[in-house]
């Protein structure tokens, strides 16, 4: 069961059909309860209409045996204050509901009033003392009918057939006979049909509603989820066969799944050059290093055979340019691994100055300008930015510390030939040099400039290069200023 709802499409299938069930189920109850309750209602008016109508003929002074009680399809009592029956529908053969189960009147109609004035069927009786007694036990005069029915649910047999019926008593004040309850019902069966309809109609309805919920929701989540599908089997084919070169399928729809193809494309795009760069950065730092190793080892070897022709400065040399080597590739790896710079207060004006001493030909014009960064990093791209501009300077070099709204701005010119524009993003790169026939040791191994803007961008800033007006080229770094 657990492998079987797995899937989105089953879960989704399955969530969808039991909401559109509770709501179908909360809806079908409240239709047939309120279906039920305005058909009860109808009866009880039934109910009522007759019952007052038997109660207006008996404040006329109507007898009892001449009351319109021949309507089979409304069973109608008459009983006295103190529970005694005294008319009856002719056909009632059982009822209950009503609070009295006869079915037979207590004493003949024969006694009955006649209405014309000649007798009383019940018997002579203080007329004065049975108004005031009547007057105070219903509360209604002589004549009078009580505005508020009572309602109940009962049963009754009329010849010979059963059926639920619904009560409504209505009270009556005679001038002779004292207070009257008329009990009169209506039949229910044709509510009780329509509910029975009903509830047979959404019995077999809803069942076929929920299969087309659950059937259109399958499909509809099959066809949503089909891209997905392909962007999984297309990752898995990518996995296996560590080719970032290729790309999922992006669907023409513009919703989320066509976003999530394109941010997956994004990101193994994103992968494909930094495992690209990755493998050029390997590449290029196995050959740089393998030059001065080799370079080592031979003046080593030489030393070893002919002690008097050992180079000890150039075996120096060589050591010291591989152990700068190492530490520009070490810095590079921790910057490729994410490494955060330190959050320390730094005066670019203040290191610019530091880092400019003891250097020929170097002039500092800086104001003060704080950043807040790595002092030990920023120091590292001050450095290699004037490296880099004496090393291709006829002249001077000049370092300008400035603030330009929220940034601080350390531009580094000299008067060289420049950066062609076609190379200012190119020399960036690692391991890059423009003259191709300049020495190892005077060009360096092509890894300041990229460390540099690495830093830089690792600091939330820029770095740029364009020419001067002079000919010579501008490196400008932007850092946010504190």
């Amino acid at each position: 069961m657990r492998r079987r709802l797995a899937s989105v499409r089953a879960r989704a299938t399955l969530g969808t059909t039991l909401v559109v069930a509770v709501a179908l189920l909360a809806a079908g109850t409240a239709v047939l309860l309120s279906l039920w309750t305005n058909l009860s209602d109808q009866a009880g008016t039934q109910a009522e209409r007759t019952a007052r109508e038997v109660a207006a003929e008996l404040a006329a002074g109507q007898p009892y045996r001449a009351l319109s009680l021949d309507d089979d399809d409304r069973p109608v009592q008459v009983v006295t204050e103190d529970g005694t029956l005294v008319a009856v529908s002719e056909h009632l053969e059982r009822i209950s509901g009503t609070g009295t189960d006869a079915v037979r009147p207590a004493s003949p109609p024969a006694a009955a009033p006649s209405g014309d004035g000649d007798g009383d069927e019940d018997g002579e009786r203080d007329s004065d003392a049975e108004d005031d007694a009547s007057a105070g036990a219903a509360g209604l005069r002589p004549g009078e009918i009580a505005e508020d029915p009572s309602y109940s649910d009962g049963s009754a047999t009329v010849d010979g057939e059963s059926a639920d019926y619904r009560f409504a008593a209505v009270e009556v004040e005679t001038e002779d006979r004292g207070t009257l309850t008329v009990y009169a019902g209506a039949p229910l069966s044709t509510e009780r049909t329509a509910v029975r309809t009903a509830l047979t109609v959404m019995l077999i309805g809803f069942p076929l509603v929920l299969a087309v919920v659950a059937g259109v929701t399958w499909l509809m989540t099959r066809r949503a989820l089909r891209p997905v599908e392909g962007i999984r089997r297309e990752m898995a084919a990518i996995t296996a066969s560590a080719d970032l070169a290729r790309r999922v399928p992006e669907p023409d729809s513009h919703d989320e799944v066509a976003r999530l193809a394109r941010t997956t494309n994004e990101t193994l795009a994103a992968l494909e050059a930094a495992v690209e760069r990755q493998r050029r950065f390997v590449a290029d730092a196995s050959h740089e290093l393998r030059s001065p190793i080799a370079s080592l080892r031979t003046q080593l070897e030489v030393g070893a055979a002919h002690p008097e022709l050992l180079d000890v400065p150039g075996a120096v040399e060589d050591t010291v340019r591989l152990q700068n080597l190492a530490a520009d590739l070490l810095l590079l790896a921790r910057l490729d691994a994410g490494e955060r710079p330190a959050k320390a207060r730094v005066d670019l004006a203040a290191l610019a100055r530091e880092e400019a001493a003891g250097r020929v030909r170097v002039s500092v014009d800086a104001e003060p300008a704080d950043v807040s960064g790595s002092r030990g990093q920023l120091r590292r791209v001050l450095a290699n930015l004037l490296d880099n501009a004496q090393r291709h300077a006829r002249e001077a070099v000049t370092v300008t510390v400035r603030r330009e709204g929220g940034r601080a701005v350390v531009a580094v010119a000299d008067d060289g030939d420049g950066v062609p524009e076609a190379d200012r993003e190119r020399i960036f790169e690692r391991f890059v040099r423009l003259d191709a026939a300049r020495s190892r040791d005077d060009g360096g191994a092509g890894l300041g400039l990229a460390i540099a803007r690495d830093v830089a961008e690792r600091h939330g800033g820029t770095l740029t290069v364009r020419g001067t007006p002079e000919g010579g080229a501008l490196f400008e770094l932007r850092l946010p200023a504190v």
